[in-house]
């Protein structure tokens, strides 16, 4: 009897023990989530709010204040003015289609020159005077410490001599050269992980080496590309520093748009939190249905 209450009370205390870890990792998660979250709830709850409720600071609607469109009337896209003629909607829709059009090809070109420049480090050896594939790869990567005020001038002298200033070509130019080092490391780690036999076996059964790369490599490598491509999409959405230099008129995006909130009067929180919310809409849907890429992609390679 004595044994069998000495097993009871042992499963007793690791089922408490078990349960007790749960609630703490769980509670954590929650409370971490919550973190994250709040900078979203805050932006979008404020875009209903007027400035007395932004000023005392009031968070929860239908409690704290009644919310109202104040900020999205003053772009023209509350309920009431929706169907009326409006010049701030229509800048809006403007700033919003220069940045997908910027994000979405600069993003796509970098994720097509990233993946061969990757897949050439990966599967060849090269030699630029000291440089290796692995001082070669440190380079790419390197560019990304730089920071992006030290090329301002460059770049503008060098758009300017090329009439490449306030144009959307200049930009998806310049953001394809800013997201291509973290392409080609996504990219890398994805091309290293896949057997070399792989493509050795397509050779023997008569593809050519493009053959094998485009329908041995490429469809395993998709998760990190499609994770490669909207890494570098929210990078390229959310520039605001070359977007603000570069442009003036035809081709500023909505981070700029949104900048421009602030003025002599003060900072028009509902408007700029308006501005906010509609633009990291298209990138929360984005990441919501494209999740698993985004896991599969970044975890490929961790474990060869």
């Amino acid at each position: 009897m004595s044994a069998v209450f000495k097993d009871h009370e042992s499963d007793r205390r690791m089922k408490t023990r078990w349960w007790a870890s749960r609630v703490a990792i769980y509670a954590a998660l929650i409370t971490w989530a919550l973190i994250c979250l709040f900078p979203i709830f805050w932006t979008i709850t404020t875009s209903f709010k007027l400035a007395p409720d932004v000023m005392k600071g009031n968070l929860i609607p239908w409690w704290d204040f009644t919310p109202r469109w104040k900020g999205w009337e003053s772009l023209g896209l509350s309920p009431r003015l929706i169907g009326e003629v409006s010049t701030v909607r229509e800048e809006f829709l403007k700033r919003f289609w220069n940045s997908t059009v910027v994000a979405l090809s600069a993003s796509a070109l970098a994720v097509v020159l990233g993946s061969l420049a990757a897949y050439g480090l990966s599967r060849f050896s090269f030699k630029f005077g000291f440089m290796r594939n692995s001082d070669i790869s440190f380079f790419f990567l390197s560019q990304m410490i730089l920071p992006p005020v030290v090329l301002a001038l460059p770049f503008l002298v060098l758009y300017r001599s090329l009439d490449l200033l306030d144009s959307r070509i200049g930009l998806i130019l310049l953001y394809t050269l800013m997201v291509l080092p973290i392409v080609i490391w996504i990219m890398r780690d994805q091309f290293e992980g896949i057997p070399v036999e792989l493509e050795e076996a397509a050779l023997v059964d008569g593809l050519g080496i493009w053959g094998a790369f485009f329908q041995i490599v490429l469809p395993i490598a998709l998760p990190g590309m499609v994770a490669a491509f909207i890494l570098s999409l929210v990078l390229c959405w959310n520039e605001y520093f070359f977007a603000a230099l570069l442009t003036s008129t035809d081709a500023k995006t909505l981070p700029v748009m949104v900048a421009s909130q602030t003025g002599s009067q003060g900072i028009n929180w509902w408007s700029m939190a308006a501005l906010s919310s509609a633009a990291i809409l298209p990138l929360v849907v984005v990441a919501v249905f494209l999740e698993k890429y985004i896991i599969k992609g970044m975890a490929a390679g961790a474990v060869k």
